[in-house]
């Protein structure tokens, strides 16, 4: 063919094509010829029109040079595709996308790296460009596949698998980055894209398991950083970003796959690789969306309560983090219900522990439990509800120990949670289980108002579990009373029983006493004295107890008392220490020394607290003759005194004594000449007592001339009268108080002004004011 042939063929070719032409040099080496390129731009701005079909073109050429292995010219088509890219932002710039999106798939597809990552390069930068027009048909399905089969690359080259498996975390950020906010592309937080995201990024971050991550939220990395770092924290920066950009709707499809790669990758046992996702999943989430994953989280472990204890015990930990990350109040609406799971979790595990099955219908399972397993997820459940509470609001934390006391199981109160088939010792473990949990919500518990802090409806089932005769659950509940009260953290200073010669080195914080707190002490401050008098009578009762027992008497007279609270506990120490000398209930020798201890040790504190020089002098007198008393102190339990007969006289408290004192420094001292003793109630019936006579509160009385003998019929009789005598007076009771609910006012104020006269000896008929009325106790507030 002639020359000049060939040179008017070159000259009618469109100008767009010989442009595209002129970029490409001889030898491919030498790299875009750059003066043609900006003439090309510039064409390309001043014909937009032109645009779609430069791209089909230089898609064309890539196309050719692929196929023949050409690798430098597709280099320098890719670099011209990138340039135009960022330089046109015209309405027919989506034709050209697709010529553009077509070349980098087909980069993609070919099995070499060099090739994939230069795909990969391009995709990224396209993903940055905020484009002018919106895309109604594009398609990103398959970047999103192959991104992520290029995280899982197992080339055998160990730096060129490296770099491939950032090249698909970078595309895979690409992909979110561009779609994440265009609401006509495909929705990217669809299952179908999420279940293959986000298991390729958590592939490549648990491949750098060890290296932690850096912070709960680290700051945008600068480019020098970005090339140093390593697939796992290119891919933790990636997740965080994906899931800082999740909405609320998107929340729930963004954390399903973890649970589920979680699963299938069996890393809830090893606890570590879990905790370190969720961390970072509250940490990058927004705020207000927290309480989403810890539903997702309490879902995931109820769908797994027949799996193996160590599983379980993960997502509780998971759970565990994730709360004490969730900002304040964050658990949502439904606080309740994350207990009511966790409490639900407790029962599951004492049964599987007891029954040693899965199945409820005794069946053994295919998995063995093993019990050491059961009891550390019980552990971690108890520790996970405290940190629940730790993020909640006084009102809220107060409604939770209400709903935590109506689950502890009490014959004849609340129902039975254990299934028959672990029974009574199912019961008691479970009440242990419920104890521990509520002490939990209470650490920390401060309020101002105690008296709606701590209603009738959660203190009255409380205080009744200090008569239960299990040792370790009035333990328990010993220490949530303190817990409860202690609201200055004075409880450190007050762990061990001990004389203080002087109470300033304590540093103890003090504030005046509400007026709330005495409302509070004024309704329920007989029920503590009563049983805590009562605790001291147990014979099962060992130092733990006893050390309980002075840390709340020595709080109480710190957080609650006024005037009368100190007078009725220096009554209720002067009455222990009768109790230890009397020695009615045949008290063990050594419980009888700790009782002694407790009084002398609270009477030291309480008398500081009084200030009144006088009543110091005579406690110390005292305590100085107590020599057994520091020695017990000192030793414990190694050397107790094997008779208390010499504790008479001089060396006791003198309640004489106290009351002189105290009188003569302006306290009214008529309630403390008066000895303390405990009145019966009806929480006796609840506490399983051996004595049938403490059971029901029966006494018999015997005088000492009567030398009749008592028999069977004696105390059946005994029993009868006093049941009969009881109801009688209820009945009573009660048909006052419907008297004065019911009867017009004169026929009350005839009565009462009756009573008067009657009590007066008078017969005068004279109506009688209001104010001079004797109105029956139970109508007088």
């Amino acid at each position: 063919v002639p020359a000049g042939v060939c040179g008017c063929c070159g000259a009618l070719r469109p100008r767009y094509k010989r442009l595209v032409d002129n970029i490409f040099p001889e030898d491919p080496e030498d790299g875009l010829v750059k003066a043609n390129m900006e003439k090309l731009t510039f064409y390309a701005l001043s014909a937009p029109e032109k645009l779609d079909r430069i791209g089909a073109y230089l898609s064309e050429r890539l196309s050719r040079d692929v196929a023949r292995h050409r690798y430098g010219y597709v280099c320098i088509a890719m670099e011209a595709l990138d340039q135009l890219l960022m330089a046109c932002h015209c309405q027919s710039i989506n034709l050209f996308v697709e010529s553009f999106l077509k070349m980098v798939r087909k980069l993609l597809e070919a099995d070499k790296p060099n090739l994939q990552i230069l795909g990969t390069n391009s995709f990224v930068k396209f993903a940055n460009i905020e484009e002018d027009t919106p895309s109604y048909h594009r398609s990103y399905d398959f970047f999103v596949s192959r991104f992520s089969e290029m995280c899982h690359s197992s080339y055998e080259d160990p730096d060129i698998r490296t770099k491939i498996r950032m090249a698909g975390i970078k595309g895979l950020q690409g992909v979110v980055r561009k779609t994440v906010n265009d609401e006509l592309q495909a929705n990217i937080w669809d299952p179908q894209h999420m279940d293959k995201i986000v298991p390729s990024l958590l592939f490549n971050l648990q491949q750098g398991e060890g290296t932690e991550s850096r912070s709960p939220s680290p700051l945008q990395a600068s480019e020098r950083e970005k090339e140093k770092e390593s697939p796992a924290e290119l891919t933790e920066r990636c997740f965080r970003e994906l899931l800082g950009r999740a909405a609320y709707g998107n929340i729930k499809n963004a954390v399903t796959p973890v649970l589920t790669h979680l699963d299938n990758h069996s890393l809830w046992e090893s606890k570590t690789f879990a905790v370190r996702c969720f961390k970072i999943i509250m940490y990058s989430i927004q705020s207000q969306h927290s309480h989403l994953v810890i539903q997702q989280l309490l879902s995931h472990l109820d769908a797994n309560s027949k799996n193996s204890a160590t599983v379980r015990a993960g997502i509780v930990e998971v759970l565990l983090e994730a709360a004490a990350i969730a900002a304040s109040g964050s658990v949502g609406p439904t606080v309740l219900e994350v207990f009511n799971t966790l409490l639900r979790q407790l029962r599951l595990s004492v049964d599987y522990e007891l029954t040693g099955s899965y199945d409820s219908c005794g069946n053994i399972g295919s998995k063995i439990i093993k019990e050491h397993e059961e009891r550390q997820l019980q552990e971690a459940v108890i520790k996970t509800i405290g940190s629940f509470a730790n993020t909640l609001p006084t009102y809220q934390r107060s409604e939770v120990m209400l709903f935590i006391m109506g689950k502890i199981p009490v014959p004849g109160m609340h129902p039975v949670l254990a299934s028959e088939k672990s029974g009574l010792e199912g019961n008691r473990m479970i009440q242990v289980m419920l104890l521990k949990s509520l002490l939990q919500v209470t650490t920390g518990f401060q309020t101002t108002n105690m008296l709606t802090a701590l209603p009738s409806s959660f203190l009255d089932p409380l205080l009744a579990f200090t008569l239960m005769e299990d040792a370790e659950i009035r333990l328990l509940v010993l220490e949530i009373l303190v817990s409860l009260i202690d609201r200055h953290d004075n409880w450190p200073k007050f762990t061990s029983i001990s004389i203080i010669s002087d109470i300033a080195v304590l540093k103890l914080k003090v504030d005046k006493c509400s007026r709330q707190d005495n409302l509070f002490m004024k309704k329920h401050a007989q029920q503590l004295y009563r049983h805590i008098f009562l605790a001291c009578k147990e014979e099962s009762s060992s130092q733990p107890h006893f050390e309980a027992l002075y840390a709340l008497l020595a709080l109480l007279s710190i957080e609650l008392a006024n005037e009368e609270v100190v007078v009725d506990l220096i009554r209720l120490a002067l009455a222990l220490q009768d109790l230890a000398l009397a020695n009615e209930e045949t008290l063990p020798i050594y419980n009888r020394c700790a009782i002694h201890a407790l009084s002398a040790s609270y009477l030291n504190l309480i008398c500081q607290l009084t200030t009144v020089p006088a009543f110091c002098q005579h406690v110390q007198e005292v305590i100085n003759l107590h020599v057994w008393i520091t020695e017990y102190l000192r030793h414990l339990s190694l050397r107790i005194p094997k008779t208390l007969e010499k504790l008479e006289g001089h060396v006791l408290f003198l309640q004489s004594k106290i009351t002189e004192v105290l009188g003569g420094s302006g306290y009214n001292t008529d309630r403390l000449a008066t000895p303390y003793v405990p009145l019966p109630t009806d929480e006796d019936r609840l506490s399983k007592r051996k004595s049938i006579g403490e059971t029901i509160s029966l006494q018999v009385e015997v005088e000492s001339r009567n030398t009749e003998e008592i028999t069977f019929e004696t105390l059946k009789n005994a029993i009868v009268d006093s049941v009969g005598m009881e109801e009688q007076e209820r009945e009573r009771r009660r048909q006052v108080v419907e008297k004065f609910q019911k009867a017009p006012f004169e026929e009350i104020a005839a009565h009462c002004g009756a009573r008067v006269s009657a009590s007066y000896g008078q017969t005068q008929s004279r109506s009688v004011p209001v104010y001079e009325m004797k109105f029956p106790d139970l109508c007088v507030y």
